[in-house]
């Protein structure tokens, strides 16, 4: 097993690397090339070996707040502010470090979770990658809003690495990797270097954020894992601050915590519908559909509509539950809200009737994902 998983690691074609606030603004008086500049020298590396990187990196707003009075409250405006002019300043850093071309792609969940355009991400990354450019991907702080945004590039990166396709995530924290307990509290913490399956009990050993200038904290990791794991990416928690990690990782070896990827991963359709597609609203069906979906998948007609909450468009991503409140399927709405609140409401009209048998299946036979009930 130990030397599978060392020949995996050698034989990576392409990897994602996510870098915390901390690594690139440690004091939040601008980027500082302390740690930075070890991480860059390990791109070069890889890059020398063949394989293709796509780096992930936060801190604009922690880059960018020097630019800004100290004594002011920092409101989401103030935020978007210093992101918008820490981004730049970033970049330069980055781009100081390589004699080979970078590209900037700020994203946004809206832009992921639109099947459109995110297979458009996916279009561009691959040809920025094909001529031997870096892609340097960030959340678009200074424009997104709450409704819009991923909220942590932990989860970020793990989108990113599955629409890349890639064979790695690598998320450089400030701790060694993932412990039983939190080691900034527990003397007796043991790290963990290998966890084989995520669960509630890992889920557990993870504490608050130890750093003072990110928004992500080991829970943000752990789910990052889990998206990376379940579309076979091998995902690592390590310490960005060691110089070390970095040789060990070109050695072969595990300086921190791998979360071991599915053997058989999800399809990439099912995949983004479950961890990167935000639902837009819910259908609540009868009894009947928890049965006829282990069938005949995405068949639900008008008539096994409960109710219908929130509001929605053809296309949308919505959740399918059953009345007790399980979570069943994950999938794109064939019609808007409305139609299929007025059938709800109406089940019993004649007009409606001849509309339920009208209309064909409510959700995509096609984009759907079944979920664990739970």
């Amino acid at each position: 097993m130990e030397s599978r998983r060392l020949m995996q690691m050698l034989n990576w074609r392409r990897i994602v690397l996510k870098v915390g606030s901390a690594l690139i603004a440690p004091d939040q008086d601008g980027c500082r090339s302390r740690y930075i500049l070890t991480i860059a020298q390990f791109i070069v590396r890889c890059r020398a070996r063949g394989i293709e990187v796509i780096l992930v990196s936060s801190g604009s707003v922690a880059a960018g707040s020097h630019l800004f009075p100290s004594d002011q409250p920092r409101s989401v405006v103030l935020k978007k502010a210093m992101a918008a002019a820490g981004q730049t300043e970033m970049i330069a850093m980055w781009d100081r470090f390589f004699d080979f071309p970078s590209a900037q792609l700020l994203l946004t969940h809206g832009d992921l979770r639109d099947r459109e355009r995110y297979q458009s991400i996916r279009e561009t990354v691959f040809t920025l990658l094909e001529h031997g450019v870096l892609p340097i991907i960030n959340e678009n702080d200074a424009v997104t809003t709450d409704d819009l945004k991923v909220g942590d590039n932990d989860n970020l990166s793990a989108m990113v690495a599955a629409a890349a396709d890639a064979d790695a995530l690598l998320i450089f924290s400030d701790v060694d990797g993932l412990y039983d307990k939190n080691p900034n509290l527990h003397d007796d913490a043991v790290l963990l270097p290998e966890i084989k399956s995520i669960d509630d009990s890992i889920y557990a050993m993870a504490g608050c954020a130890t750093s003072a200038v990110g928004t992500g904290g080991m829970k943000t990791k752990i789910e990052a894992a889990e998206k990376a794991t379940s579309h076979g990416i091998a995902t690592y928690i390590i310490n960005g601050f060691k110089e070390e990690t970095f040789n060990r990782l070109l050695e072969g070896d595990n300086p921190g915590t791998i979360f071991l990827p599915y053997e058989k991963p999800m399809q990439d359709s099912v995949h983004w519908m479950t961890h990167t597609a935000n639902e837009q609203g819910e259908v609540v069906v009868d009894g009947t559909f928890d049965e006829s979906i282990e069938g005949e998948t995405g068949i639900i007609r008008g008539d096994e509509i409960v109710e219908v909450h929130g509001e929605f468009a053809i296309g949308d991503t919505i959740l399918v539950r059953s009345e007790d409140g399980t979570r069943l399927a994950k999938a794109t709405a064939n019609y808007s809200s409305c139609l299929l609140n007025f059938i709800a409401d109406n089940e019993q009209s004649e007009f409606s009737e001849k509309m339920q048998d009208s209309i064909g299946p409510v959700i995509s036979e096609k984009d759907i994902a079944l979920l664990e009930k739970s």
